[in-house]
């Protein structure tokens, strides 16, 4: 099933994975198909046979049978393979004998400071033990959640295997994100223990922690344990908290007669966040066996990311830059699963302040032998802006994917590393050879929709296909599916790593309202037209702007509804307005995100101040701190603006999305109408604004 790896120095001899599936099915199954368009078609037509070919294919372990595969087909509530039992770092573990055997690393992690750290397989699975052993004397078991406020080093991956090994889920901020917005997430879930770190490296500057991570635990009182990660060191210690080092560095017999527990295949496996316009960060829960069979299936055929034990090669070596705060992250070390090593590093990707350096990734890949290289769609933009050359890393020709996501990459980026990696590959290997992008979308609610195909033809700037078992469309506003043009991208049928519900979310209003509103239960459609009867449930609306071409390569133009996404984070404009009006010169603000179809995020803010009261430099700078502070860096406007009023309607609600189609080219008596407004005289200062912005 494993594809053959290439030499260090030269192009892959590799037949990539999704033609070895293909091979695979029509030996297996007797199923040929003429097309890419032709399987990806039977992949969402005949779920049962798909994914029961995907559980094959990879030889998902179960000390239980399925009684089926989609035993109940419905949005929301599908059940898949019930009667199995699965855990996600069993997986995990079984690479432990034949990685290691082969010489390949599980996790090789490097921060700022040039400290690196290298997992064998069997010491990765030895400190899993450690810590698992040490939560579950602590009362941790199946269904406890475990928060952690850790970067992206290895040891915040040994802490998520501990964790999801006892069947208890996990969650994880990262130490850049604000104290109250950690808080809106944490409180939701009561943890009833956190892992922690005293601190962060980043921009070349040491950032403690421990004051926060007090903060956090007296805010949590479900909290009955906390870990202590020492990152920093010298930093002062939390009272009453056990030591990371110490209890992974602790040998004992029990380690290694430890088994992690084998769960239903819905076992909640994490929880993660997604901002709506409105209301708290949503908890989103995955399962363990949704991860694994959607992880495995989309990494290996469509990242074209797998391992081959041949002591003679480097092996794959997976990397996609990312902080513990995206999804991203959870991507990342699902490589895992597949025997792969994860190739990780904590810091600033640009350098610092006083020294600007978009090539720390590219060296670092270099040096670390990446076959994988993957980021967000701003990263590759800011080291084309840097005017980054490559050159000097001829190593750098060992990598064979770049893979970019977050925000829609633009052509003339993809343009510019394309150009780049012929002049590597020249210098290394005497021949120039184009590198294949795999520019995916998809999201930290369901995992990826659309994205690469190791053969099909590449667009820049679009995506090659769409994903296998992912029954994706561009729908109008009449709810019809259209051929290129922009529509809605929905998702008409399940697929194994939606979450089955949101953490707290009893009545399942807030599941509802964030996917099934515009499409509910009994209103939907299926695959190739014809209304979905009412058993059928809903259809999928993901909140962002599609076009799928006729040849089925797909373009994102960016969100639909009024979510900030800033360089692949999404934060609801609600937790930004908390923080911007709890300023007592602040009576009212609006904000939006105008990215759409590549170009560079654009967010002004729109502030309404207390009469007698100015917009000047030092108050946009205690804004820019209250959202600094509250959220994350990354969500600091471009600019703000003081003005009159907020549009509103006649409800109240604040009009972010109409104003953003507005400011983003559509004609004002296309996106509102005055008429259902509270306040439609304000409108003009707008439309004026979006003028200037045009001609600009």
């Amino acid at each position: 099933m494993n594809a053959p790896t290439a030499h260090p120095n030269q192009p892959a001899p590799f037949v990539p994975q999704i033609r070895l599936y293909a091979q695979w099915l029509e030996r297996e199954r007797g199923l040929h198909f003429p097309s890419y368009q032709a399987m990806w078609k039977w992949s969402v037509t005949d779920l049962d046979a798909f994914w029961q070919s995907i559980w094959d294919y990879f030889d998902i372990q179960s000390p239980t049978p399925h009684t089926a595969v989609l035993a109940r087909n419905a949005m929301p509530g599908a059940v898949w393979f019930p009667g199995a039992q699965v855990s996600y770092a069993q997986q995990v573990f079984r690479h432990v004998q034949p990685a290691q055997a082969a010489g390949f690393p599980a996790i090789i992690g490097s921060n700022e400071k040039g400290q690196r750290h290298e997992l064998s397989w069997p010491e990765l699975r030895r400190q899993v033990a450690a810590m698992a052993l040490h939560l579950q004397a602590q009362g941790v078991g199946p269904g406890d959640r475990v928060a952690a406020y850790l970067p992206n080093i290895p040891p915040t991956i040994v802490a998520f295997l501990a964790v999801v090994s006892l069947g208890a889920i996990w969650s994880v901020c990262a130490p850049d994100m604000g104290t109250n917005a950690v808080l809106d997430r944490f409180r939701q879930i009561t943890p009833k223990a956190l892992i922690a770190c005293d601190g962060v490296s980043y921009g070349g500057r040491d950032h403690p922690r421990t004051a926060v991570v007090e903060e956090l635990r007296a805010a949590l009182p479900s909290v009955e344990h906390l870990v202590l990660l020492r990152n920093l060191g010298g930093q002062p210690a939390v009272a009453h908290s056990a030591n990371y080092d110490d209890i992974v560095s602790h040998v004992a017999p029990e380690q290694l007669s430890f088994e992690p527990r084998w769960l239903p295949f819905d076992h909640p496996l994490w929880i993660v966040y997604s901002s709506g316009t409105t209301g708290m960060p949503k908890p989103i829960v995955h399962t363990h066996g949704g991860s694994l069979v959607n992880g495995m299936a989309h990494k290996t055929l469509h990242y074209d990311v797998a391992c081959s034990y041949d002591p003679n090669s480097w092996g794959e070596r997976f990397m996609w830059y990312s902080s513990t705060g995206w999804v991203m992250w959870n991507s990342q070390i699902s490589g895992l699963l597949g025997g792969t090593t994860c190739v990780i590093y904590d810091g600033n990707p640009g350098g610092t302040k006083e020294r600007p350096d978009w090539t720390t990734l590219w060296r670092y890949a270099e040096q670390e032998r990446v076959t994988f290289m993957g980021g967000g769609a701003a990263f590759f933009t800011n080291c084309m802006k840097a005017q980054v050359d490559l050159s000097p890393w001829p190593g750098l020709a060992r990598v064979r994917a770049l893979g970019t996501t977050g925000s829609p990459l633009s052509a003339d980026v993809q343009d510019w590393g394309t150009e780049q990696f012929r002049r590597v590959t020249a210098q290394a290997e005497g021949a120039a050879r184009d590198i294949w992008w795999c520019n995916i979308s998809g999201g930290t609610d369901a995992g990826a929709f659309v994205g690469g195909h190791r053969e099909l033809p590449m667009v820049a700037g679009e995506m090659q296909c769409l994903f296998l078992g992912v029954a994706v469309e561009a729908w109008n506003e009449q709810g019809e599916p259209v051929v290129d043009q922009v529509g809605e991208l929905v998702v008409t049928q399940p697929v194994p790593s939606m979450p089955p519900f949101f953490w707290g979310d009893t009545d399942h209003q807030r599941y509802l309202g964030s996917y099934f509103d515009m499409y509910p239960p009994g209103k939907g459609r299926r695959v190739g037209g014809g209304d979905a009867p009412p058993s059928a449930g809903g259809v999928w609306r993901h909140g962002d702007w599609l076009r799928i071409t006729p040849e089925g390569r797909c373009i994102i133009y960016g969100r639909s509804d009024a979510t900030i996404n800033r360089h692949g984070l999404r934060m609801g404009t609600s937790e930004l307005y908390r923080a911007v009006e709890a300023l007592p010169e602040v009576l009212d603000s609006m904000v939006v995100d105008l990215e759409y179809l590549g170009r560079e995020s654009y967010m002004p803010l729109f502030i309404v101040l207390r009469e007698g009261v100015q917009l000047d430099e030092a108050l946009r700078a205690r804004l820019n701190d209250a959202i600094k502070t509250a959220l994350s860096p990354r969500f600091i406007p471009n600019e703000i603006f003081q003005v009159a009023e907020i549009p509103r309607t006649l409800s109240g609600k604040k009009q972010e999305l109409p104003i953003k189609k507005l400011l983003l080219g559509q004609p004002v008596d296309k996106v509102l109408n005055r008429d259902a407004m509270a306040n439609p005289g304000c409108l003009d200062w707008y439309v004026n604004f979006a003028r200037s912005r045009a001609s600009a």
